[in-house]
């Protein structure tokens, strides 16, 4: 006579999310967003397509859902270089070369970007789930710049929110160019347009 196991446990619902997001990150780099299938993520993440729909709702919002987490993994590690920090120049200085490695070093999450966005431009139901999304990240900007002046007496070019847009944008475009002039918008070139931008958002305070 057998044991019973009894009833199999419960996967807590963020190991299911981070599951799903792991697989759903490799299929549509891999497939590019029109040939990724619910199905094949959910079953590389082990788990049935219902698992998808009851955690993100479908395709478009798993795939919001990708995009955005590359953002919070970003956001986290910049977080992190300032965490304690009290110079401008060097904050500067780090924030621009984690940025530019990131860009260059995770072209996945950018391609992927580009073609959210060009659906988006065509798509109302696309453009639906991509905007918030990118308020959200402008939003997250606007804060590190808020906490960076704050931790470092700085004075700000223009309002947090303001330059939260122009870091977004710029990002953004940078990833793009990086994307289609690897060679010619190298890290290096990277790191020294968020330099020059930075530095002239956070200026510094001139000695009293």
């Amino acid at each position: 006579m057998t044991d019973n196991p009894g009833p199999a446990r419960r996967v807590p619902r963020e190991e299911v999310r981070r599951r799903l997001l792991v697989e759903a990150v490799r299929v549509f780099t891999e497939r590019g967003y029109a040939d990724a299938r619910i199905e094949d993520i959910a079953h590389a993440a082990g788990f049935t397509k219902g698992a998808v729909y009851s955690n993100f709702g479908g395709k478009q919002e798993l795939f919001g859902a990708v995009l955005g987490q590359g953002a919070e993994d970003e956001l986290a590690a910049v977080t992190a270089e300032i965490d304690g920090a009290d110079d401008a120049r060097a904050v500067i200085g780090r924030v621009a070369e984690l940025i530019a490695a990131r860009i260059v070093t995770d072209t996945g999450h950018g391609q992927l970007g580009l073609e959210f966005a060009a659906r988006a431009a065509r798509d109302e139901q696309t453009r639906a789930v991509l905007a918030p999304m990118r308020r959200a990240q402008r939003d997250t900007a606007a804060r590190a710049i808020a906490e960076v002046t704050e931790r470092t007496g700085t004075t700000p070019a223009v309002p947090p929110e303001l330059a939260g847009l122009i870091l977004h944008c710029l990002t953004n475009g940078l990833v793009n160019e990086h994307l289609a002039d690897p060679e010619g918008v190298t890290s290096e070139v990277i790191e020294r347009a968020f330099t020059a931008v930075l530095t002239a958002l956070l200026p510094p305070t001139s000695p009293a």
